[in-house]
């Protein structure tokens, strides 16, 4: 399956169960650890596991690897790690403390496909 496919499905998972702010980073040329970043928020524990949950099972369904999943339990920050894409599901009181669009500053943004704030 092509990145930008990847890339869709997995926004349109976390834009599925409203999430927040959705920002995605190409990191590319500027991190080792993935080509793209995908960042967003819920606003309760529950809502941010169901995030979570909803992104890993798109991954398995289109046999895509789930390298990781990190934070699911505590869902203050989960990170799933799908090879060259990392979600970043954060609990809306965690992230203005990450930060990671200010800390990866250097990294474009890149445009997802339709409307996701």
């Amino acid at each position: 399956m092509k990145e930008n496919q990847m890339l869709n499905l997995v926004v349109k998972a976390i834009d599925d169960k409203r999430a927040e702010n959705i920002i995605g980073l190409n990191m590319q040329g500027i991190s080792a650890i993935a080509d793209y970043f995908i960042i967003c928020h819920g606003n309760s524990e529950k809502q941010v596991q169901a995030i979570a949950h909803e992104v890993k099972k798109t991954a398995q369904e289109h046999h895509y690897d789930v390298k990781r999943l990190e934070g699911f339990d505590d869902a203050r920050w989960v990170l799933i790690d799908l090879d060259d894409i990392v979600v970043h599901v954060f609990h809306k009181d965690e992230r203005p403390y990450y930060n990671l669009e200010k800390l990866w500053g250097d990294a474009p943004a890149i445009e997802l496909e339709g409307e996701y704030s």
